[in-house]
């Protein structure tokens, strides 16, 4: 069975048109299929059109609580053994399904969209540039374009795992930190036709700063202690050296220890080492709590709908669905 997500934030002009589309791909495969949309307290007329739609599964939240938060719930009500993700702009093309799930079939766990030919802005494809150069340098992971909507992957993957922030957009890292075999594949990309776009500058900052948070959760995660002990044993190193030049100047040249500017390195390294050793300690403490007792989401829904297939398509419609 695979499962198709889509997050909807004031989308009213663009739900009705993706859902068909997406069902008309999906029906093509012939495998089970569910179609599942992420109401993302839109203030338009969004959550009408979708109930509109038959047979999908629509997720409720209460207010706009973001992407990230919005596919975190789709991701964890999917039932699909496969889950596809994509934004409901229509710039993603939902014929281009078919070649990510003939990439998982070759053995690929997560494959992802490269939008090779973009239809955006000059500023926001040079934005995009240099965000997917950053990404590749602090996760080693060679894709050209983290933050395509339209992925693909094996729904086991994402056991346990809870997306915030601006997560979304490390997907393929967060999956191959895991030990998910990553593809990525050209794909088509579309201009908006209708609604506005809701990226801007801030929040290409945050999602720097949740790089940043994805390549320490999941490369240091297990063993905090062992990337700031690290650290601390590196400053301990710099202050025992300098405790050292500071020493050989009072012999040598006949400075007073005091009055060297070796010794002040020394206690501030010696303290800096002392510190970063206790932040590991601490950091160990609050990985034990988030693997041990987390049951907490950063979104709250209202409500879960599942509106049935038209009734004339009978047992064949069950079965698919």
């Amino acid at each position: 069975m695979i499962s198709i997500i889509f997050p909807a934030y004031n989308e009213e002009d663009n739900v009705k048109e993706l859902y068909h589309r997406i069902k008309e791909v999906a029906e093509q495969l012939r495998v089970p299929y569910e179609i599942i949309a992420v109401e993302n307290g839109s203030t338009d007329a969004t959550l009408e059109r979708l109930k509109e739609c038959t047979p999908i599964k629509i997720i409720v939240f209460t207010k706009n609580f973001g992407q990230t938060s919005a596919l975190d719930a789709g991701i964890h009500a999917a039932r699909g053994d496969v889950i596809i993700t994509m934004d409901a702009d229509l710039q993603n093309d939902p014929a281009d399904i078919p070649l990510l799930l003939e990439k998982i079939d070759e053995g690929y766990d997560c494959v992802a969209g490269w939008r090779r030919e973009r239809k955006d802005s000059f500023g926001r494809w040079l934005l995009s540039r240099a965000a997917n150069w950053l990404t590749r340098f602090v996760t080693g992971l060679k894709l050209h374009d983290f933050a395509c909507a339209l992925k693909a992957f094996k729904r086991e993957f994402m056991h346990g795992v809870h997306l915030y922030g601006e997560m979304h957009v490390f997907l393929p890292v967060i999956l191959h930190a895991r030990g998910a075999k990553v593809a990525e594949i050209p794909v088509r990309h579309h201009e908006r036709k209708h609604g506005i776009s809701k990226h801007y500058f801030m929040k290409a900052v945050k999602d720097i700063a949740d790089l940043f948070t994805v390549k320490f959760l999941f490369s240091h995660s297990g063993r905090p202690l062992v990337f700031f002990g690290g650290w601390g044993i590196v400053s301990i190193f710099v202050a025992l050296v300098s405790a050292g030049i500071a020493v050989t100047s009072t012999y040598v040249e006949g400075i007073h220890i005091i009055e060297s500017p070796y010794s002040l390195l020394a206690v501030m390294f010696l303290i800096l080492g002392f510190i970063l050793f206790m932040m590991g300690f601490v950091a160990e403490l609050l990985v034990r709590v988030y693997y041990e007792g987390r049951d907490f989401t950063p979104y709250v829904v209202s409500d879960i709908m599942e509106i049935p297939g038209d009734s004339k398509r009978g047992k064949l419609e069950e079965g698919l669905y």
